[in-house]
């Protein structure tokens, strides 16, 4: 095990913040003086079923400290799900029945463990306890914290200035996902910035009962692809880590240059002075860009698919179709009396959009064209030619070969 101070400086980048740090130096000096793994928590709430970039930012943390030897704790949240995470929320999130979470559960474990080593990892669902307590239970633990507490964390406190409404539920979650910790007897706890009062909430608890009060390690929030916002599914500016390599590379390259920092330094291992290098003055970001979805897409698909994705968007940005297209059936049930097939309807047939107005504006737009020859169609109401083998594409990334069932 490598000293506590050689642990530290590999643990502090890309960390907010550490809550309070020299209480963790001396947790990790302990460590090593008895050959002790910490126990490093990090929780999840199952509620969605894409694990994207932004949920790796803590996980490739949690998995620094598998490889200095400390045991990665995993909660799968299917009970605090059920409430509703409310941090860093303007609004109250939208209920999930058992059903869904269970479902959702199933396969966000098969994602993490693309990231964690999950046979060195413990996995706990905190349902294992919730689920067995009393309304007595509940009354008890509600006795821990204040309602000024409570109303004095920042996301309620603007929602209740905001006049919007705080519901009672909510409050229970920060000491829900505090008890989590009083169960596993965590060392340290992983969370997003956000998430900072509910770890505290959670070393308070720890030292009620008796136990070492863990450490608050926080990371911070990764942007989106839009480089304003944050990752996020309902943002659709996320980039899933069971996207196929061209789809993770093409996603990495259409990002802005302002957040390459950020992305280099939570999503891959390269030395802050090579990202120094990288991002100079003079050095096209493209070449950042590039090295930095080869470094993503190998991490998730290897580094045989890596250089391909690389190289397959080399050949869509000069234009070129892909070396192997997907080809898609067609149905006579779409195609008219004269063998030809409506443009929007073609389009929302092959997946590419979820309406015929969506397809419309996308042919409006001039995003649509077909053949060796690439026409573009411009009617937004027009028809092609229904042949077997067309090449159709749909702006820069999708294309089709149809072919007639």
């Amino acid at each position: 095990m490598q000293s506590a101070s050689e642990q530290l400086e590999i643990l502090r980048r890309g960390v907010e913040g550490i809550v309070p740090e020299p209480e963790f130096l001396k947790k990790l000096e302990r460590s090593v003086a008895t050959n002790t793994p910490l126990r490093v928590k990090y929780g999840i709430d199952p509620t969605g079923i894409d694990v994207h970039l932004g949920h790796t930012v803590p996980l490739r943390k949690l998995r620094q400290f598998q490889d200095l030897g400390h045991t990665a704790v995993i909660i799968i949240g299917n009970y605090t799900a059920l409430v509703g995470d409310p941090s860093g929320r303007d609004e109250t999130r939208s209920a999930l029945t058992e059903e869904q979470v269970a479902a959702n559960a199933k396969d966000y474990l098969r994602q993490v463990g693309r990231i964690i080593d999950l046979e060195r990892a413990e996995v706990h669902h905190n349902g294992d306890w919730f689920g067995k307590w009393t309304f007595l239970d509940v009354l008890n633990l509600t006795r821990r914290m204040t309602l000024g507490q409570i109303s004095a964390r920042d996301d309620f406190s603007k929602r209740i200035k905001a006049e919007k409404p705080v519901y009672l539920h909510e409050c229970l979650y920060p000491l829900m996902q505090g008890w989590d910790s009083v169960e596993i007897r965590a060392d340290v706890e992983l969370g997003g910035t956000e998430q900072l009062f509910s770890l505290m909430v959670a070393r308070d608890l720890q030292i009620a009962e008796g136990q070492p009060g863990q450490v608050a390690m926080t990371m911070p929030i990764l942007v989106g692809t839009d480089g304003t916002r944050r990752m996020g599914k309902s943002l659709g500016n996320y980039i899933g880590v069971a996207e196929d390599a061209n789809a993770q590379f093409g996603k990495v390259m259409s990002i802005p240059d302002e957040p390459l920092r950020q992305y280099f330094t939570l999503l891959t291992d390269l030395p802050v002075s090579e990202i120094d290098g990288l991002l100079s003055p003079g050095v096209n970001p493209r070449d950042a860009k590039e090295l930095l979805g080869k470094a993503i897409v190998g991490q998730y698909s290897g580094p045989d698919a890596a250089a391909a994705a690389a190289a397959e968007f080399r050949r869509r940005s000069e234009g070129l179709d892909p070396e192997e297209i997907p080809e898609k059936p067609i149905g006579p049930e779409v195609l008219d009396s004269a063998g030809r097939i409506n443009a929007a309807r073609l389009i929302v047939a092959l997946g590419f959009e979820s309406s015929t107005s969506n397809a419309r504006r996308t042919i409006d737009g001039g995003g649509f064209n077909y053949g060796d020859d690439r026409t573009v169609m411009k009617d937004p109401k027009g028809t092609i030619p229904a042949t077997d083998g067309l090449i159709v594409r749909v702006g820069k990334r999708k294309i089709a070969r149809i072919r007639l069932s």
